[in-house]
């Protein structure tokens, strides 16, 4: 039996047939006729010295080298796909493709979005608001903003912010529950969707941390953080904000953080994209754009006194 390869076309033609369980559609995907695909699966038969595939009437099914060949093909040229995609990419300095979550891509990227598009026309930016673990090559994304703990290995990382979250609402509830004593009577919104903080981050933690007993016994429940924002901003109760998802509405007065207390969490949201993708220019500008737009509401904070979650746990 042959050593060497067979030629990558033969290796093609036998992958797409493998996929589809059929000639006819192997050829139509590979844009050349039955008799074409079925001569280069042949040729790959006659390099193995034993059948790929068992002819039947109407059908073909794997023999079991095709079977142990199979997964190889499928992973190999799936390989070589996002390979060259990536390849080609590193060539293109006037598109962006950025992956956020929902949330994020809702209350801090889209209001502010027209900010970079004026500083940077030069570059189309493209969106998948997705939570979703992504593979880089693959999904042909450029950089992604995660929240959470990391590490992120095998990735430039970059720490925007660390959260804090504090009780946020519309001015007129502020004026209605001017204390946090006062808050224990205040239509309540959990935010479910940071759930996974650890320690955990809530209504419970908040209020030990001004010196409160208090477990909420009802309150409105939301499983995206942005819809729970939305639901203070509508004047329907009083949310646990996050400083990412909040700090924009806080800062224009559409929403206040009356109380002055706040707990923070080690959980911050990453700027991330694979290794030596940061020099790119388009990948450089976004991120250089964020850092500037994180400092303009920085002064949010100055009025808050930030108290590390880990601390009110541990106390």
């Amino acid at each position: 039996m042959p050593a060497s390869l067979p030629p990558l076309t033969a290796l093609r033609a036998f992958d797409a047939a493998a996929r589809h369980m059929s000639f006819a559609k192997a050829a139509e995907e590979l844009n050349v006729t039955p008799a074409a695909l079925s001569f280069q699966i042949k040729s790959l038969e006659q390099h193995l010295g034993q059948p790929l595939f068992h002819r039947l009437n109407r059908a073909v099914e794997l023999t079991r080298a095709g079977q142990a060949l199979a997964p190889g093909a499928a992973e190999g040229f799936a390989a070589l796909t996002a390979a060259w995609r990536a390849a080609r990419r590193l060539q293109d300095d006037t598109t962006l493709t950025v992956t956020a979550g929902p949330a994020f891509t809702a209350k801090w990227l889209a209001p502010r979005l027209y900010e970079f598009a004026r500083a940077h026309p030069e570059i189309e930016l493209r969106f998948s608001a997705s939570l979703r673990m992504m593979d880089f090559a693959r999904d042909e994304v450029d950089v992604a903003i995660r929240f959470g703990y990391g590490p992120d290995p095998g990735l430039y990382a970059l720490s925007l912010s660390y959260e804090w979250l504090t009780p946020v609402m519309t001015p007129a509830l502020a004026a209605r529950y001017p204390s946090p004593d006062a808050l224990r009577q205040a239509p309540l919104i959990l935010d479910d969707s940071i759930s996974f903080l650890d320690p955990p981050c809530d209504w419970p933690t908040w209020f030990r941390a001004v010196g409160l007993d208090f477990t909420p016994s009802y309150a409105a429940r939301f499983s995206q953080a942005d819809h729970a924002v939305d639901a203070a901003l509508a004047g329907v109760g009083v949310v646990l904000g996050r400083r990412a998802l909040t700090v924009k509405d806080i800062f224009e007065q559409r929403l206040v953080a009356p109380y002055g207390i706040a707990i923070s969490t080690k959980a911050h949201f990453r700027f991330l994209c694979p290794q030596g993708s940061e020099h790119r220019p388009q990948v450089r500008a976004f991120r250089d754009w964020m850092l500037s737009e994180i400092e303009k509401t920085t002064s949010v904070t100055d009025n808050l006194t930030v108290i590390p979650v880990e601390d009110v746990v541990q106390h």
